[in-house]
């Protein structure tokens, strides 16, 4: 385990009202690439939360649990700041609700509190794999977080600063809070090769179904947008340009990110970069208003 950090929340706000709905200009592959964020989190981020909340009483090392204590307290900022952009995005006339309800049935129902259909798992072994999944979710969220913070590409391109300065302040507090979830994992999920196993499992199943969910949400917005009225389909020809471009990131930086994890003397604290983190921290608009 990493030493405490100090980790808490900033309760940030953001102005909406002049946020264009392809807020990178001429870009709505890449825009409604990066918009799935704000259909998954809300829900996803809630459901972090509760999981943790549950595995609270588990948790011995006081460093550990103040730092899911300050975990849980960011996660549930970034729910709510990112159902406000879900908010903006239906008053341009972008509903998500057709999409986000399925979401919610993937956090509420399928990885709920109890394992879906009255499967017989154990109830501390199905924390554990809930656990074992926020995880390697946690491991993605690092990588893109680091990245964003790098992504010069998209101020060139004149992409809206309100968006940027959520996502990157976002992303500066996954690279910051990054070994919290791993660690949480570690301390809760037993030992020895089962342990690692569970691991693995986690990722298994984390991986697939974040693609999954990134194209489906992508196909989705694209096919909504109203401005752009069905003349555009999302298409891994259009992503790989905006790849390209530096709008969005490498295929093969995400994929890199699995293998590193399943190593089993992996620790996150080895993804991203602290200082570049809080050196954003620093001077983001939103940040520096919450403190």
């Amino acid at each position: 385990m990493t030493p405490s950090s100090g980790i808490a929340p900033r309760r940030v706000s953001f102005d909406w009202s002049a946020t264009p709905l392809h807020w990178i200009p001429g870009e709505p592959t890449a825009t409604h690439v990066m918009n799935v964020l704000h259909l998954l989190l809300p829900a996803g981020e809630r459901w972090f939360v509760k999981v943790f909340k549950e595995g609270l009483p588990l948790v011995r090392d006081p460093e550990l649990l103040a730092d899911v204590k300050g975990f849980m307290g960011q996660e549930a900022t970034h729910s709510v700041q990112h159902a406000h952009v879900l908010d903006h995005l239906a008053a341009q006339h972008l509903d998500t609700a057709d999409f986000t309800r399925h979401v919610d049935f993937l956090f509420e129902r399928l990885l709920g509190d109890r394992p879906p259909l009255n499967t017989p798992i154990p109830r501390r072994e199905w924390l554990r794999f809930r656990l074992s999944v926020i995880a390697a979710i946690e491991q993605f969220t690092a990588v893109l977080g680091d990245w964003i913070l790098t992504a010069d590409a998209l101020d060139r391109a004149g992409a809206d600063a309100i968006m940027l300065d959520l996502l990157r302040w976002h992303g500066a507090e996954e690279v910051e809070h990054r070994a919290v979830a791993f660690d949480m994992y570690q301390h809760c999920g037993g030992r020895g090769t089962a342990r690692y196993a569970r691991r693995v499992a986690g990722m298994t199943v984390t991986a697939p179904v974040m693609l999954a969910l990134w194209l489906w949400g992508t196909a989705y917005l694209t096919r909504r947008d109203p401005q752009l009225a069905g003349r555009l389909r999302y298409s891994l020809a259009e992503h790989e340009k905006a790849v390209r471009k530096g709008l969005l990131p490498a295929w093969r930086e995400l994929g890199a990110a699995i293998p590193r994890y399943l190593r089993r003397s992996y620790h996150p604290s080895r993804e991203g970069s602290s200082a570049r983190a809080k050196e954003y921290l620093r001077r983001s608009p939103a940040a520096r208003g919450a403190a």
